[in-house]
Order: structure tokens, then C-alpha cells, then sequence
């Protein structure tokens, strides 16, 4: 099997920079363009200015549409200590969101604070409940959410079971230990079942943090899969100071998207404008870990956010999001929602607003 894989990898490799350098001979089109705007509200809330490309202010969501976005992206955290991200603020985001005429994504983490690969804790409401009991939290706290946003004219779009949950989610009774996913697909089965119960056309995404490889991709959606869990999209995050070249995306994605049958996107990706930081909160990405040999400049991140983009389309995908592009250096929103006003920002130098809140003119999202 070595020699084919390699002449695969040989063939995709070579194919790349053409798929890089010549969107118009895309193979596909990206029909969700979108952003996480999860942490806009609380900006916003706290004064915070956006500007377009000429330097006037404008309207946050306008200029994100001017730049092609049409799909926006809330997390709902259960009950966060900030305040920001729960349900009764989703719910008022959500209102703008339809309003603005975008699609909506909701993004469940199932937790108070943050769910990623290295930490899926559930809320504290649900710590000490059993598996069983926790199948029945996540149908209806997803049913819950979902009518509750149906109930005000602004059914999803879309929803994620649970946020990159690369060995499960709820742990430890939705953890993945010894290639089990029993338990874990007890869960995305509930909140599936919720979500197509409150309204059948929402779609239903099931995403991870695998773009790294087609192993792990193969690893989790192979064993969802096998336990009969039913998904609508399969979506992943793809960073690529983490999870490697352009080539190896376009692999996995092209291997996804045929494996499973189903439509893929990438749910986050980002790349920063700059090296320098903001405030006294460590950015979670230097920026002198440069990917492609692109620079941490407003020209580099407008490059390496438009190779993403033509990759994704050249390999099938049908969507591509940026991870909070409005999150930029307001203080206040802090990065621990449990300390929200002490901590800063660790994505000030990620997102496609400047510190003073002027938007990257060369960033575009394009179809």
C-alpha cells in the first residue's frame, strides 16, 4: 500500500499550487461562507467600534456581507459564568443575524466553558449525571435551544453536536477510551434527534479538529459511523500551524467527502495580521510560525485565508469559517469567561479587524 499512497500524495502535492493560484478553475463553489461571530455582541456592548476599508465606521455585519460572508456562527454555552454566549444572549444575537439576512449556524458545546480536543467538560448542572441521564440532557437542551430560536422567527440553519470532539464529549461519560464510541454516539444521537425534532430541515454537523490527517479523520467518522450515528455535514477545524500543509487538506477533505458522502466544510480557520500583541493575554498564535512562508501582515493573512479557500473548493468542500474575525483588541472581552473583565484577548492579533477595529481590505470571502 506505501507506494500508492506515496504516488496519491505525489500527484495531490503537484496538483496544489494550481488549485492555489487559479480560483477561476475551481472545481466547486463555496456555498457557506462564514464567520464565528460569537464573541461580537459582548464587543459591541462594551463600545467597541468597527471601520471598513476606507475608515468609516460602519455596521460590524455589514462590512463582514460586503466582504461575502453569508453565514454566521453562535457557541451556546449552558450557563457561563460571563453572562455572554448562554441562550437568552444567542437568542438576541440570532435576532440581528436573521435580520441581516444571514444563514445561522449554533454551535453546541455542551459545557459552561470551552470545548475543544483537550477539554470537553460538561456544565456543572450535568456533572455527576450518568450516561443515560446525560443522553436525555442533550436532547433536551438542544431541543430546548433550537425551538426556542424557532419559536422567534429564527430557526438554525444549522447545528454542531458538540464542539471539535476529536475522543468524544461530556467526559468522562462521552469520552472515547479503547476505541469505544458507544457512548459518545448515545449522545450525538439525542441531540441529532432533537434537532431534526424541532425542525427537520436544520442541518446537523458533526465536527472535529482531524483535518490533520486522514487517519484520525477516518479514526472518529469510521467510528460514528459504525455505531449508527446519522450526521448531515462533516465539518473541520483547520489551522495550519497545527494540522500541516495545503496539500494534506485537500487530501483529507477529498477523502471525507468521498468516504462519507456528505458534505464537508471547514468550520474554523484563521491566520494572524501581525506578531504583536495587544495586552497583557498571551496570543494564543505567535505569528512567527509562519505557514506557506507567508508573513503575519494584513497582505499575508488575506493570502493564506484565500489558499484555505481555494483548497476547500478545489477538493469538494462546500464551506469555509473564519474562527471570531471580529474579535479584535477590546478590552474587556476577555478570553476566560469566568473572568471575562480581568483576562484579555488571545485572539487580538487573529482576527480581520485591526486593534483599532478597521477591517482588512484585502481579506474577501469568495465562492
Amino acid at each position: 500500500m506505501k507506494p500508492s499512497l506515496r504516488a496519491f500524495a505525489a500527484v495531490v502535492v503537484l496538483a496544489a499550487p494550481l488549485a492555489l493560484t487559479a480560483p477561476a478553475q475551481a472545481a466547486n463553489t463555496l456555498t457557506m461562507r462564514g464567520a464565528d461571530v460569537s464573541s461580537l455582541q459582548r464587543s459591541l456592548d462594551l463600545g467597541a467600534r468597527y471601520y471598513n476599508a476606507s475608515g468609516a465606521p460602519a455596521d460590524p455585519y455589514d462590512i463582514l456581507a460586503s466582504k461575502g460572508v453569508n453565514y454566521l456562527r453562535l457557541r451556546v454555552w449552558n450557563n457561563p459564568a460571563s453572562g455572554y454566549n448562554n441562550k437568552a444572549r444567542v437568542l438576541q444575537q440570532a435576532r440581528t443575524i436573521k435580520a441581516k439576512g444571514f444563514k445561522l449556524l449554533i454551535d453546541f458545546h455542551y459545557s459552561d466553558t470551552w470545548a475543544d480536543p483537550g477539554k470537553q467538560y460538561p456544565p456543572a448542572a450535568w456533572a455527576n449525571h450518568s450516561l443515560s441521564h446525560l443522553q436525555a440532557d442533550v436532547y433536551n437542551y438542544t431541543y430546548d435551544v433550537c425551538t426556542a430560536l424557532k419559536a422567534q422567527g429564527t430557526t438554525p440553519d444549522a447545528v454542531q453536536i458538540g464542539n471539535e470532539i476529536n475522543v468524544g464529549m461530556l467526559w468522562p461519560a462521552g469520552q472515547v477510551v479503547n476505541n469505544d464510541f458507544a457512548p459518545l454516539a448515545s449522545l450525538l444521537k439525542r441531540g441529532y434527534q432533537a434537532t431534526k425534532a424541532c425542525h427537520g430541515g436544520t442541518q446537523v454537523w458533526i465536527h472535529t479538529a482531524n483535518a490533520d490527517s486522514n487517519a484520525n479523520a477516518r479514526w472518529f467518522y469510521d467510528g460514528i459511523r459504525a455505531q449508527g450515528v446519522p450526521w448531515d455535514v462533516t465539518a473541520l477545524s483547520y489551522y495550519c500551524m497545527w494540522h500541516g500543509t495545503l496539500a494534506n487538506l485537500y487530501n483529507v477533505i477529498a477523502d471525507v467527502r468521498s468516504r462519507y458522502g456528505k458534505p464537508v466544510v471547514i468550520a474554523e480557520t484563521a491566520y494572524p495580521f501581525t506578531t504583536a500583541d495587544a495586552d497583557h493575554q498571551p496570543n494564543v498564535i505567535s505569528g512567527n510560525e509562519r505557514c506557506d512562508n507567508i508573513p503575519a501582515t494584513w497582505s499575508g493573512q488575506a493570502q493564506q485565508f484565500s489558499w484555505v479557500q481555494n483548497t476547500a473548493r478545489n477538493a469538494g468542500a462546500v464551506g469555509v469559517f473564519y474562527w471570531e474575525p471580529t474579535w479584535h483588541a477590546v478590552r474587556g472581552n476577555g478570553w476566560d469567561p469566568a473572568d471575562i473583565n480581568g483576562t484579555g484577548n488571545g485572539w487580538d492579533n487573529m482576527a480581520v479587524f485591526d486593534w483599532s477595529g478597521r477591517v482588512n481590505p484585502h481579506v474577501y470571502w469568495t465562492p
